[in-house]
């Protein structure tokens, strides 16, 4: 039964369920792929986006001794969606399909996620969606089980991909992803995480965990210019894109640098009709989760005013990563009516199919 209570109304857009193992996956494999992961002895091997036991892949009250994070469907209603009080939330599985150096052994890991989700998640609790993980090593058989998943299931209500791919994601190599999600009305959901081919700088590879993780934010201003150039946001009208766990911060100046070089060398990108400061607050959407923006007070007022747009934050938790206390997610220090909107408004907004949820 889903939550409409006009004060607790909270759609969650980042909730990981945990793959308990390849094991898990492998009903939902074809007899080929499950005799290549059996007979190889790889059935047993940890396709995890982040090591079990690390600090930040599960907060400390939310572990479970023997478990992975999140692998447990009754421990994520007690914990999230009854725990955090919410009436709805996204899955965004991250698993090694998507990371995969066989595009065929990706786009098989990936689909077997996606059954695996429905079938175990799902179908067993009425406040759960999905996204559909795709492998982007192979962009016709991603646009293929978008198809798949989208036209079978109205539960999937985005398309997944990580940041940091194999080329930036506004090169027409991956158009047919973003057809087939416009086709069937998906955002494209951007996560955080990389396919590891290629440091996680420009200048090369951090050497400590402090680096990386601080260097993030640089991804996404990478991915997002690139949408910008090279002509994703005119060739796709209707697509939104969610940028997720991917801070807010840095949007800001971002917005502000883009468009100020826009103005000088336009001419360069005729197909870029506007200027980024435009087209980011049309159509692109952030997770809070994890929030780096100020501290409650006028730094966070003056911030919130400078995104210019009420349309731009969704709630999350990044359930059960680790990046707030107690059960309230959202930042301390917005006002009430924008502290609703990003909970339930701009999330509707969002998923068009989230509001079939309530008909």
């Amino acid at each position: 039964m889903v939550n409409t209570g006009s004060d607790s109304m909270k759609i969650d857009c980042d909730i990981h369920p945990g793959v308990p193992g390849v094991e898990a996956l492998l009903p939902y494999m074809s007899d080929f792929w499950r005799e290549q992961f059996v007979n190889r002895e790889i059935d047993g091997m940890e396709l995890a986006s982040y090591p079990p036991t690390a600090p930040i892949s599960c907060r400390p009250d939310w572990r479970e001794k023997g478990r992975p994070p999140g692998s447990s469907l009754e421990t994520v209603r007690r914990q999230a969606l009854d725990g955090l009080g919410l009436s709805l939330a996204i899955c965004n599985p991250l698993y090694g399909g998507q990371v995969a150096m066989s595009e065929h052994m990706g786009t098989a890991v990936s689909a077997a996620v996606n059954d695996w989700i429905r079938h175990e998640w799902l179908d067993r609790e009425p406040r759960l969606r999905a996204s559909i993980v795709v492998a982007a090593q192979d962009p016709i058989a991603a646009a293929a089980e978008i198809d798949r998943c989208a036209s079978s299931d109205r539960r999937f209500v985005q398309v997944l991909m990580l940041v940091a791919n194999e080329l930036t994601l506004g090169r027409r190599y991956y158009w047919p992803i973003f057809e087939a999600a416009q086709r069937h009305g998906l955002p494209i959901g951007i996560h955080a995480g990389s396919m590891q081919r290629y440091p996680a700088t420009p200048t090369g590879s951090p050497t400590h965990l402090l680096q990386d993780y601080a260097s993030a934010p640089q991804m996404f201003c990478a991915q997002v210019q690139s949408l910008l150039c090279e002509g994703v946001f005119s060739k796709f009208p209707d697509l939104t894109f969610v940028l997720i766990e991917s801070g807010v911060g840095w949007v800001v100046p971002f917005m502000w640098r883009s468009t100020k070089t826009w103005r000088g060398v336009r001419g360069e990108v005729p197909w870029m009709k506007r200027p980024a400061i435009d087209e980011v607050r049309d159509r692109i959407r952030m997770t809070i989760q994890p929030f780096d923006g100020p501290d409650a007070g006028p730094d966070l007022e003056r911030f919130i005013e400078q995104l210019g747009s009420d349309d731009i934050l969704l709630f999350s938790s990044d359930y059960p990563h680790w990046h707030f206390e107690g059960s309230d997610a959202m930042p301390p220090g917005l006002s009430s009516e924008l502290a609703r909107k990003i909970a339930w408004q701009n999330p509707l907004n969002t998923y068009p199919r989230l509001r079939e949820s309530l008909s």
